[in-house]
């Protein structure tokens, strides 16, 4: 049977990767690890890449420029692997494409597959450390930023938020304006202007939305 790679769980063909770095003696290794696994497929000629594997020894000024130009080439997701990376690059990373950071020493076949295969799927894939740092830096952003000016992440402002719970907790919306101290009319406006940009029918799938996103 025909080797096929999985991905998400899912039966799918080998994902086509292209193998990018400024290090020839680099490339020549993570190629032969790629070769042995059979979720990828190196791109040859004539085949498009859906995912770049990108190698370098560092974050700076230097290899961002070039990333970005990698990027450019197709605006294909990029798995970098990594001799070591500035936490504090990581917005001008994502920036340049990249949605995967390893490790030099954790980039395994199987690791490399795994990362590759969440790329092509659109999903991130960082080490733990720069996932704290992103959460510490998200974190620190919205309580200096927009918390201040009662937005959040989820783009719902503080009373938008509040008119979701109490009416995730079943009041209606008499008794919604009632607790907040607003009109009826207000708190229509709020709804119907919520289901509109959440592409919702009506409130119910408003409040399931925001629920299933954890926004409230």
């Amino acid at each position: 049977m025909e080797n096929l790679g999985i991905v998400g769980g899912c039966m799918n063909e080998p994902i086509p990767v292209r193998v990018s770095t400024l290090d020839p003696i680099s490339e020549i290794g993570v190629l032969a690890r790629l070769e042995k696994r059979p979720e990828v497929v190196i791109a040859g000629p004539g085949v498009p890449p859906a995912v770049i594997v990108a190698i370098a020894d560092s974050t700076d000024e230097d290899v961002l420029r070039w990333l970005k130009s990698v990027h450019a080439d197709g605006r294909l997701p990029i798995v970098l692997i990594i001799g070591r990376v500035d936490p504090s690059t990581l917005a001008c990373l994502v920036d340049a494409g990249v949605c995967g950071v390893l490790n030099r020493v954790d980039a395994t076949g199987a690791r490399l597959a795994q990362a590759i295969g969440r790329a092509a799927a659109g999903h991130g894939d960082l080490p733990p450390e720069l996932v704290r740092h992103l959460l510490d830096h998200v974190g620190q952003l919205s309580r200096n930023y927009l918390e201040p000016r009662g937005l959040s992440f989820a783009g719902l402002t503080g009373r938008e938020r509040e008119v979701l719970q109490l009416v995730a907790d079943g009041l209606s919306t008499r008794e919604v304006a009632s607790r907040l101290a607003y009109s009826e009319r207000t708190i229509k406006s709020v709804l119907q202007d919520l289901a509109l940009r959440l592409n919702a029918r009506n409130r119910t799938q408003a409040v399931a939305c925001a629920v299933r996103n954890g926004w409230i």
